[in-house]
């Protein structure tokens, strides 16, 4: 895909956040989680664009009726043995119907460009097990499973029992 063709990539603005959320929803229904989703447009504006803002997005936008067809919702990690920050893509997710013009792969080299414009060791995600379209475009851009690490997470009740007890 070339973006300047047939759509425009570029940095998320405010106007966005609506359209961003929208495919959130829509990423958490294809990953079979469609009732899990509790971010609100005034909670992702206020991580996006407030006055420190820690997450960042890229959009990219149908030339053909300005409609938001797919995002990458990122932050930055840092390594202690590489010294530097990375890139954590936290979402990616294009629209069933723009998939195969070359959106999700601009916004990941755009993630890259970053990642190597500013000096940043690694782009990494995660990645479900059974998502086999996902692995087999990931590979295909020369992306590999850290197959020694597993993901941990403390979240709920655990994260409430552990966060409150000194």
């Amino acid at each position: 895909m070339s973006p300047s063709t047939v759509a425009t990539l570029r940095p998320a603005e405010p106007a966005d956040v609506p359209a961003i959320l929208e495919l959130i929803r829509e990423l958490a229904a294809y990953e079979r989680e469609p009732d899990a989703v509790k971010n609100t447009v005034e909670m992702l504006t206020e991580q996006l664009f407030g006055e420190n803002p820690a997450i960042f997005a890229h959009v990219v936008e149908d030339s053909s009726g300005g409609e938001i067809s797919g995002f990458a919702l990122w932050f930055l990690n840092y390594s202690t043995w590489e010294g530097t920050h990375g890139i954590y893509l936290e979402d990616l997710y294009v629209r069933p119907a723009a998939r195969g013009l070359g959106y999700g792969k601009a916004l990941l080299r755009e993630l890259a460009r970053i990642a190597v414009e500013r000096g940043y060791a690694r782009v990494e995600w995660s990645v479900l097990k059974w998502n086999e379209p996902s692995i087999g475009f990931y590979r295909g851009l020369g992306a590999h499973p850290m197959e020694e690490w597993d993901t941990f997470r403390l979240t709920g009740d655990a994260l409430a029992g552990f966060g409150s007890t000194a």
